[in-house]
């Protein structure tokens, strides 16, 4: 019984060796048929960043509001465009003559005032139809200039924030990926633990059988068995919650299933980076981030102007061509026509309190831009540190995995020998499975160091 289960935890841990979704679980020939009809997707690290980028909830939020900013600008364009419009009206009043037929003193209105009462008479009801149609037309104005410029570059600021919201969405995604991969390391390192205490449960049960062993040995052993299937109840519970959190930031539906192509053990570990300074340049030159704070900053420059052009006369133009009548059987044409010139003298202080607010949102965007700036820079040397000392500690684990291996190895051969009990062979196990656990996690965290330095240079989306 031992035996058979021996070899069904290796059989376990060689499907967890291949990093997929369903590598906790029985890839069964009933699996292998709806894999295709159920949305399965087969994603590397890169894969997994450039599908975020594209689809996350967060990238296309970002894209709407740049539709947003899109449709502000086709609004100030409508300064340039002329306005036309129909009204039609049909309206019955009545007229007071004290009011509406009485004339300022004169020689030649005297004698026709005289003619009615002080106290003025009423006018029966009059109807009056009317038909208009009107064009108008802003000549020129600088103001309206103004406006759409600054409104074309907030639709670039607008753009920048987008690809800022899908490289963040992106680096989101290729640390989550991490994190599965991790979760999966663990659990393949989980089962081959369990292996190890199954094989050394059936060595001290096999001792004691023949003589040559004590039941202390077993007992050692059973509780190894329990604790390593303790451990790994947890590892299989983290690799499913780590699975549901990347379908999240991928934006994919939550029953997709997922084949990761990338392994922690597969992906580089590079020896040479390019000079940290070359990686700051680039960062201040690429990142998408720092692209929108300087256009954020030049559109509210523009604002100033803007503001300011308020003062500025405004040419206009209009024409008006309709019928009118007072009764439907002698319609008449009528037309109007006209160029005018606005000329702002007095508002109540509101260009001026305008163009002050435009000017303390500019010195707010200089010492945003100036911080941002300065945030890139760090971002890089602190991924820069953090690659150095994860680097550092893979090496070391690397090695303390390698030696705890060989203690464990003359450890079961002694056990196995009878020369000595089966202590020095959990304990050693012990040891080892701290040391898989601490060299998964230097790994996971190399390789997220490598995904934040991609990040802060915006290069996430180019991951291969």
């Amino acid at each position: 019984m031992i035996v058979l289960r021996f070899a069904a935890m290796l059989a376990c841990a060689a499907l967890v060796a291949r990093p997929t979704f369903t590598s906790a679980q029985d890839m069964t020939a009933r699996d292998s048929a709806t894999r295709d009809t159920t949305g399965a997707r087969t994603l590397s690290l890169g894969d997994a960043a450039r599908l975020a980028a594209a689809q996350s909830a967060s990238a296309q939020g970002a894209r709407a509001r740049t539709g947003q900013a899109a449709a502000r600008v086709r609004e100030q364009e409508a300064a340039f465009l002329p306005s036309a419009g129909v009204a039609a009206q049909v309206r019955e009043f009545t007229s007071n003559s004290a009011t509406a037929l009485r004339f300022p003193p004169s020689p030649d209105a005297a004698s026709f005032n005289e003619l009615l009462p002080p106290q003025g008479i009423l006018f029966p009801p009059i109807k009056d139809y009317e038909l208009q149609g009107r064009i108008q037309d802003t000549l020129f104005s600088f103001a309206a200039i103004r406006r759409y410029r600054t409104a074309r570059t907030s639709l670039g600021a607008a753009e920048a924030e987008a690809d800022d919201a899908g490289e963040a969405a992106a680096g989101t995604a290729a640390t989550t990926y991490l994190v599965v991969e991790r979760a999966i390391a663990h659990l393949a390192a989980r089962l081959a633990d369990s292996a190890l205490a199954a094989n050394l449960l059936d060595i001290a049960q096999r001792q004691l059988t023949a003589g040559v062993g004590i039941q202390l040995d077993v007992t050692r052993a059973q509780a190894q068995v329990s604790s390593t299937r303790a451990q790994l109840i947890g590892a299989r519970n983290e690799v499913n919650r780590d699975q549901l959190q990347l379908l999240r930031a991928l934006g994919l539906p939550l029953d997709t299933r997922l084949t990761l192509t990338d392994s922690l053990a597969r992906l580089p570990v590079d020896t040479t980076l390019p000079p940290e300074s070359e990686a700051i340049d680039r960062a201040l030159r690429a990142r998408p981030d720092l692209r929108a704070v300087d256009l954020q900053l030049q559109a509210a420059r523009e604002g100033v102007s803007a503001a300011r052009a308020a003062y500025l006369p405004t040419v206009s133009a209009f024409a008006q061509d309709g019928s009118s009548a007072g009764t439907l059987g002698h319609i008449l044409p009528t037309y109007a026509w006209g160029i005018g010139v606005v000329v702002p003298v007095f508002d109540g202080f509101n260009i001026i309190g305008h163009v002050q607010e435009q000017r303390a949102v500019a010195r707010e965007l200089e010492v945003r831009r100036r911080d941002a700036r300065q945030q890139a820079a760090i971002e890089v040397r602190t991924a820069y540190l953090d690659l150095a000392s994860t680097r550092d500690q893979l090496d070391a684990t690397h090695e303390q995995l390698q030696l705890i291996q060989q203690q464990l190895d003359q450890a079961e051969e002694r056990f196995r020998a009878g020369v000595a009990g089966n202590a020095d062979v959990i304990i050693a196990s012990l040891a080892l499975n701290s040391a898989r656990t601490q060299d998964i996690d230097a790994l996971a965290s190399y390789q997220t160091a490598r995904v934040t330095l991609a990040r802060a240079t915006a290069t996430v989306t180019s991951l291969p």
